[in-house]
């Protein structure tokens, strides 16, 4: 069905940079005709509404409890109803734009709006966010802090936006939540895939960094109750024990400069014992001399995330051009004592997989402080023991780690297809009215299983600031 779209008989330019031509037929408007902004008193029993950069808009409980700043005292926050369009102020130009599916109350920097008769606030979701996309909100908003704006209603209301007939309004929400619904369920069942081999490959480490390789050695008990037995020539060390240093970042993130030659790495980047540039950004040289002055990571090295989201670690790769930003940290071994793969390895391992899980219980934020990853405890063997159980590890998960790779892009390919299909469909590139209405009735996609992800860097700028 969606091969089968085709672009409208007729099309006009609309006069806007961000949207080049549109069908005919089609009106446009000043948003501020379209929507009134709200300012609804909250009631007693309102829950908190959060705005998602992906454009959920929910109550916080439902998407997850941890990582958010706690306003102590809600002065300034507003009510909002289910059927709401909710602006982010700071992060629209992030996608934080969407419809509320709950009723409940949100930070003052929320622009609220409901919709005037014939109007879907669904279809402009679409639209305000391809305005994002396209960073025309980027230019227009006023920015007030690192990679945030100032996006207030005037300056969105005073937009000329499109304006289709309603029932096109609909059939096009109608089309956009079925294909949605359909490539979810797609990228559901890689991600079960990706689990899947995710256990098979901690299934590999565990058992490779708790007994070793040779099933005959005698053991002993390790002293951890739940662990039983180690190899009788192991040891149980702290991370401070067997390592040189251990860097933490300064307490907020580098300026971003675009050009600059230097590389700031983010939790973002950082997933599975594996790095991904993507995500990161780039500053200047200053900054990076700001941001090393306790030390340059470097190659052998091993990264690691004490924060959104706790415990994810990664060799540092072979750039000389790299300094951390906000909630990173890096281990540098003493490589007398400890491999940096084996290190990664035991991050992985079942021994600080526990000892993260029990520092961080009942943490709003689930963040480690220095001291908590200085003591991580190892388990620890000969350096050239170690190499083997890093070679044999290598070895073993190879095959999983191709499959993964493989699933993941074709994950990122569904998703660029998504977005793309949003745009030509939401801007009238295509037309979907006879394909919506041949639609079936379906089950509405589930989608609150899909952000239950560890936590990454902020999705929202609510997670970052305390409204008070």
């Amino acid at each position: 069905m969606i091969a089968d779209l085709k672009p409208y008989a007729e099309y006009k330019e609309s006069g806007l940079p961000w949207l080049g031509q549109v069908p005919g037929h089609w009106a446009s408007e000043r948003a501020k005709w379209l929507f009134t902004k709200m300012d609804r008193p909250v009631r007693p029993d309102d829950e908190v509404v959060t705005c998602f950069r992906d454009g959920m808009v929910t109550l916080r409980r439902n998407r997850r409890l941890r990582g958010f700043t706690e306003a102590t005292v809600f002065s300034g926050y507003q009510g909002i109803r289910s059927g709401d369009l909710v602006i982010h102020g700071m992060d629209a130009f992030a996608g934080a734009i969407g419809v509320s599916d709950s009723d409940g109350k949100g930070t003052p920097v929320y622009n609220v709006c409901q919709p005037r008769s014939g109007v879907s606030a669904h279809f402009y979701a679409h639209l305000v966010r391809q305005m994002s996309q396209s960073q025309w909100i980027l230019a227009l908003a006023k920015g007030i802090r690192e990679r945030s704006t100032d996006f207030r209603f005037e300056t969105f209301g005073n937009q000329l936006v499109p304006l289709p007939p309603p029932q096109e309004q609909a059939a096009i929400v109608r089309f956009l939540d079925w294909a949605n619904a359909r490539l979810e369920r797609t990228i559901r069942a890689k991600r079960k895939v990706i689990a899947l081999l995710g256990e098979q490959k901690q299934a590999i480490i565990h058992r490779a960094v708790t007994r070793g390789l040779d099933p005959s050695v005698p053991l002993k008990p390790s002293g951890i109750p739940w662990l039983g037995d180690i190899p009788q020539h192991w040891e149980v060390r702290r991370a401070k024990q067997v390592c040189s240093a251990v860097i933490d970042c300064k307490n907020r993130t580098p300026d971003q400069v675009d050009g600059g030659e230097y590389v700031v790495v983010r939790t973002t980047n950082i997933r599975n014992g594996r790095f991904n540039r993507k995500g990161s950004f780039s500053t200047d040289r200053r900054n990076f001399e700001i941001w090393t002055q306790r030390g340059a990571p470097r190659s052998g090295d091993v990264f690691f995330t004490r924060e959104a989201p706790v415990g994810e670690a990664c060799l540092v790769p072979e750039q000389q051009n790299l300094c951390m930003g906000q909630r990173m940290m890096y281990f540098r071994p003493n490589i007398a004592l400890l491999n940096g793969a084996f290190l990664l390895n035991s991050i992985y391992g079942p021994v600080v997989r526990r000892y993260i899980e029990i520092e961080v219980n009942g943490s709003t934020v689930g963040h480690l402080r220095l001291g908590q990853v200085s003591a991580l405890p190892l388990l620890l063997c000969p350096i050239e023991e170690q190499r083997e159980i890093v070679s044999y590890v290598a070895t073993e998960s190879a095959p999983i780690d191709t499959a993964v790779s493989r699933l993941e892009r074709e994950i990122e390919l569904l998703r660029e297809y998504r977005t793309r299909l949003v745009a030509d469909v939401v801007t009238g590139k295509l037309d979907v009215r006879e394909a919506a209405a041949r639609l079936p009735d379906e089950t509405p996609l589930d989608t609150a299983d899909d952000h239950t992800d560890l936590m990454e860097e902020p999705d929202s700028a609510d997670e970052e600031m305390t409204v008070a």
